[in-house]
This record gives C-alpha cells, structure tokens and sequence, in this order.
C-alpha cells in the first residue's frame, strides 16, 4: 500500500501542469503619450498648409506688357511693338500690365527700349518729343557746366564757355536760335547759343554725376541752333542755366 502512495507522489511531482492551449504570457502595458501623437498631427497639417501657400503664391501672375521691337528714348511706344506676356506678381517691380496698354499714347520711352524688355512705370514719360523742325543735341556736362538738380522738363539756355578766340569765332557766325519758344543768341562775341531749350533727358534723373564722370543731358533744340551747339559740346565748351519755363 506504501508503494503505490509513492510512485503516485512521485508521478505528481514529475508531471508539472502544463499552461492550456492559446493561452497568453502576461506583457507589461505601453505608454501612451497622447501629447506627442497632438504635436505629430499639427507639423503635418502646418507642412501641407506651407506647401499650398507656396502654391498658390507661386500661381499669382500678372500680364505685362513686353516689348518686341527696339524703341528709341523720346519715341511713344506703338501697338505693333508690343506683346503680352506673363510675370509672376512682385509688388516691388512697377509692371505695365497689359490692360493699360491703351493708355501708352500718352507716354513716351524715357530711354532706349530694347527688344524683349518687360515695360516698368520708370522706362515711360509724359514729356513731349521733338515738335517740328526740332532735334534732339546730345550734351556731356563736366561738374560746373550745369545747375544742380537739373531734371529732365526744366528750360535752360545754352551758353559757349571756351575761351575768348573760340567765343568770337563762334558768334562771328550769326545769331543763335532759341530751342522751344524764340530766338536768342547776340552776334558777335555774345556767348549764348541757345535762349531756351527743353531738357529732355538726364542720365540718373537726379542732376548729379557719379565718381567725377560727366553728365549726359539731352536738349530739345530748334533745328537751326544745332550746328553751333553741337559744336560747341564737342569741345566741352557747353554750359547750361536754369531759365524760368514761363520765360519768353
């Protein structure tokens, strides 16, 4: 009877209880972190919200008006040399859009405009060209040949300031030609050559020259007081003074 008490003990004690079947071991629960989930979220939407905003700007476009052919300073701009053309809108940079292009009758082309160039506010202005029997005399002023601040519109007479030879030879010829509204200009040793004439253009606008160069001025002038005006800028004789525009 003791014998079969012990193997069943020991039968007990060598056959552990086996876990059943599709049972699981215990695992320790995650974190969960429901802030950093939050923050994911929102640099996901900020990104996508950047990425249209970037779009979107970069769809913004304006139509401009492009010039096709050359266009020489003073000269309005005609329709035949003009086309349109689309630019990304930049409230910086002064376009001329294409539904203005009626209004260009209006203006002229403050500087020689070149085929391909995207017409801006600054290459147009409302000072008139050359009326008949005018031209236009190209001038480059030396500091102290021209009044400061001198700008393109102003009235100024033209005077010789070479020396005392070349002043005589120079009025010997006859009587100078004002340049938008009489004559002037004495005879003899008179150095004037001009009583009135309109400025058309100046380089930089401002009436001031950079790092000691000459200025270019350009003067609108009755076609007989050219001769003598070119010549006398040839030789860096030219002096220009304001004279009131209402002057006779």
């Amino acid at each position: 009877m003791k014998t079969q008490q012990h193997a069943q003990a020991g039968a007990r004690g060598a056959s552990p209880v086996s876990p059943s079947v599709g049972e699981r071991l215990p695992v320790t629960p995650r974190e969960r972190k429901p802030a950093l989930a939050a923050l994911a979220v929102l640099l996901i939407l900020a990104g996508a919200l950047g990425s249209t905003i970037l779009v979107l700007r970069a769809g913004e476009r304006v139509e401009a008006i492009k010039v096709t052919q050359r266009v020489s300073a003073g000269e309005k701009v005609p329709e035949s040399a003009i086309s349109s053309v689309m630019v990304a809108n930049d409230s910086d940079v002064q376009y001329v859009e294409w539904s203005q292009r009626g209004l260009l009758s209006k203006y002229r082309a403050s500087t020689d405009l070149v085929e391909g160039s995207v017409l801006v506010g600054p290459m147009l202005t409302e000072q008139q060209g050359p009326k008949a029997n005018q031209v236009v005399v190209g001038l480059s002023l030396k500091s102290g040949q021209y009044p400061g601040g001198v700008k393109a519109g102003d009235m100024v007479a033209a005077y010789r300031v070479g020396t005392d030879g070349s002043r005589s030879s120079a009025g010997s010829g006859g009587s100078a030609t004002g340049g938008t509204g009489g004559t002037g200009g004495a005879t003899g040793s008179n150095p004037l050559l001009v009583d009135r004439a309109k400025v058309q253009t100046v380089k930089g606008g401002d009436g001031a020259s950079t790092s000691g160069s000459d200025l270019p001025v350009s003067l609108i002038v009755d076609q007989a007081a050219a001769p003598k005006l070119t010549q006398a800028a040839a030789a860096g004789e030219v002096s220009l003074v304001l004279v009131p525009a209402h002057s006779s």
